[in-house]
């Protein structure tokens, strides 16, 4: 069936409400948009064969499905389409439940024009953000990788919260910054902040700001990060950190997407999409109550992992490169020193427990001891972890053991596979296992 296209935006609004229908469909054509309306699924579904949309609103609650039903259909169907569940007020679970559903956005009743318009802005913007072809500065080739670029790709067209999981050195600030840049938001301030770098009796002031003499030393009105991140993202690092109380007042703050600052006697409305971030286990934080629940599962709406470089040797050399003419130019060095087989070798067996962050340190350190012409092995000066007595029930300390044992192991294969030009059956038999083990061995250790 063909479809009907115009040079309007168009919207498409589902609500068995005819009063709901009217609001939004008066401040969109106000807006410039073309509207359609529709009772129930099937009056939408036939809608969205005939008509090419550019944003959707769907109740939750519908006369024969749900606005869930709706987001998967589109999902399916068509997945250039944002779309926005408007959700009774105060029922947070139905507006997580439709993110991870997919949705763009969420909107409560009674609907704020101010809102609606805001939220109409950014949906048109994304409909207009074309795909980026760089990497953004998220280097490698191994499928981990891979699988982090898709994800962040997905991510960035919702503006549902989204929680960073990652030990330290990852790049879990780099992943929330291509997040923000490419989505709607990339023309509105990228805000990050360590939390906990900031002391626990001025957390209320640096986040929701405060008016002049609200307290001893406010001189004068100060906006904090909510506000600075007005229209963008604030990127909260180390969120395991927050102390209950400050946990408390930031899930107010994020339900009723406004703050109050200290001092004042009215909320300010904002608009900010929130990602957050820590190495540590967040649900176990919540289980050890450090950490509050109703908070976790509202940061926690989607969850992105970024894997350690144990577990993507294989990039370690597309890295080290990049790494190496950064740092070469920033010393002013005129060409990039080479890095020999023997450092290659050194850095592919190596854990690397402080992560990319670490080998970037180790390459700086290289770059002022090399001749500046190559870096060996020695100018690496990178040291094996030293062993550690584990107890069968000490499961962290089990779980370095294994990976020092790892280590050993991937040192050993990759110095028989070297000294046999990697021929694998001769490697195999310098090693004293099968061609199929260590085929196997190869695989899961991630050497190539």
């Amino acid at each position: 069936m063909t479809k009907t296209t115009s040079s309007q935006p168009q919207a498409l609004i589902i609500d068995d409400e005819a009063d709901i229908r009217e609001l939004i469909e008066i401040t969109l054509g106000r807006m410039g948009l073309r509207t359609h309306s529709a009772a129930d699924l099937g009056e939408a579904k036939a809608l969205l064969e005939t008509q090419s949309f550019d944003l959707c609103f769907t109740d939750m609650r519908l006369p024969d499905g749900t606005g869930i039903d709706l987001i998967k259909h589109i999902q399916l169907e068509y997945p250039g389409i944002p779309v926005a569940v408007i959700t009774a007020y105060g029922n947070a679970e139905v507006a997580v439940e439709s993110l991870k559903a997919g949705a763009f956005d969420f909107i409560a009743k009674p609907i704020q024009l101010s809102i609606l318009r805001k939220l109409v802005n950014e949906a048109l913007k994304l409909r207009s953000v074309s795909e980026q072809s760089d990497d953004g500065g998220l280097l490698g080739k191994a499928p981990a990788i891979e699988e982090l670029r898709q994800m962040i790709d997905r991510l960035a067209r919702s503006q549902a919260p989204v929680h960073i999981a990652g030990e330290s050195g990852t790049g879990k600030e780099l992943v929330a910054r291509l997040i923000h840049t490419r989505g709607p938001r990339a023309s509105a301030p990228f805000v990050p902040v360590n939390c906990g770098a900031i002391p626990s009796e001025l957390m209320e002031s640096e986040f929701f700001g405060h008016l002049k003499g609200s307290f001893t030393g406010a001189l004068r009105d100060k906006a904090g990060l909510f506000q600075a991140a007005e229209g963008g993202t604030l990127f909260l690092d180390e969120i395991a950190e927050l102390p209950l109380h400050m946990q408390a007042k930031l899930l107010r703050a994020l339900q009723e997407r406004a703050v109050k600052p200290v001092g004042a006697e009215t909320e300010t409305d904002v608009n900010v999409r929130v990602i957050s971030a820590t190495h540590q286990d967040l649900a176990a934080c919540v289980a050890d109550g450090r950490f509050r629940q109703d908070l976790y599962y509202r940061l926690n709406v989607i969850e992105i992992r970024t894997p350690p470089l144990r577990e993507h040797p294989q990039d370690i050399p597309l890295l080290a490169q990049a790494i190496l003419t950064r740092v070469s130019r920033a010393n002013g060095l005129q060409a990039t020193p080479r890095i020999t087989e023997d450092a290659l070798v050194q850095m592919r067996i190596y854990a690397f427990p402080g992560n990319v962050r670490e080998l970037e340190n180790v390459l700086e350190r290289a770059v002022a001891l090399c001749d500046g012409k190559r870096i060996s092995a020695a100018e690496l000066q990178l040291r094996p972890p030293a062993p550690v007595q584990v107890q069968p029930s000490n499961n962290a300390g089990a779980a370095v053991f294994e990976q020092q044992m790892e280590a050993i192991e991937r040192q050993a294969i990759v110095e028989a596979l070297d000294k046999t030009r990697w021929n694998k059956t001769h490697a195999a038999a310098l090693l004293g296992m099968s061609f199929r083990q260590l085929r196997y061995r190869v695989k899961k250790l991630g050497i190539e």
